[in-house]
């Protein structure tokens, strides 16, 4: 059974291959790593294998592996990954770097107003409901452009881009479709003068058709840990497979 380092071995060289194949350098995709029901011991093993991003879906979980891994806060930056409901903001806002799953302004807002002054700003991105699937979370991509701008002219935050989870392809063209339409809409913002750098999309499972169509950051947990485990509670997760959610 190949190790944690192995994984994330392979893994770098499955995306410097797509990189290749998309005429793209292999630094303009950054490879967040989902940590989602693994252990602090996990990331501890991907940290040391060189991996500075870590990715979480579930608010107590990621609070309280930043606090086992309170060493390495310095040298770790957390992203939120997963849905964020409103009474849940004030945490992610002051321990979290980035917020990946905006979906609608609101939340936002909250992430400011409760993000604490001695620290950057909070980063974040939109989540879109790209291939419009109705048990998804995420803004439909014409509610998007009056968010992005509200969102972008809050305080103590600062917008970066946009994030989807697309619904699963059973071909690499399939695949690119709603990549593509993620791309084409990031680049309407940027038209609009919006000043955006992050695609946050692609997956274990689609990765390459992601960065085909332009991701600057792939979400990735089951290629680099194995078989997902259920989430149970923040500390007791219990074996199940993985799913398509985050990684």
């Amino acid at each position: 059974m190949a190790t944690i380092p192995e994984n994330i071995q392979q893994l770098r060289a499955r995306m410097a291959l797509a990189c290749e194949q998309a005429s793209r350098p292999v630094h303009s995709v950054t490879l967040l790593v989902v940590t989602k029901t693994f252990p602090a011991e996990d990331v501890r093993a991907a940290f040391l294998a060189g991996e500075t991003r870590f990715g979480e879906n579930y608010v107590q979980e990621g609070l309280d592996k930043i606090a086992v891994l309170d060493d390495l806060r310095s040298q770790i930056e957390w992203h939120m990954i997963g849905p964020l409901q409103s009474n849940k903001t004030r945490p992610v806002a002051e321990q979290f770097d980035w917020v990946h799953s905006v979906d609608r302004l609101k939340i936002a807002q909250r992430l400011s107003d409760q993000r604490p002054a001695h620290l950057p700003p909070l980063q974040l991105c939109l989540q879109v409901n790209i291939s419009g699937e109705a048990t998804k979370s995420g803004l439909t991509p014409d509610e998007v452009p009056d968010v992005a701008r509200a969102v972008a002219a809050l305080p103590r935050v600062r917008l970066r881009g946009l994030m989807a989870i697309p619904e699963p392809g059973d071909s690499l063209d399939s695949q690119r479709q709603p990549h593509h339409a993620l791309a084409q809409l990031l680049q309407q913002l940027q038209a609009q003068g919006l000043a955006l750098d992050t695609l946050s999309m692609g997956m274990s499972g689609d990765l390459e058709a992601a960065i085909l169509e332009g991701s600057t950051m792939v979400r990735v947990g089951s290629a680099i840990f194995g078989q997902r485990q259920r989430h149970a509670s923040p500390t007791t997760p219990i074996g199940q497979s993985d799913d398509t959610s985050t990684a």
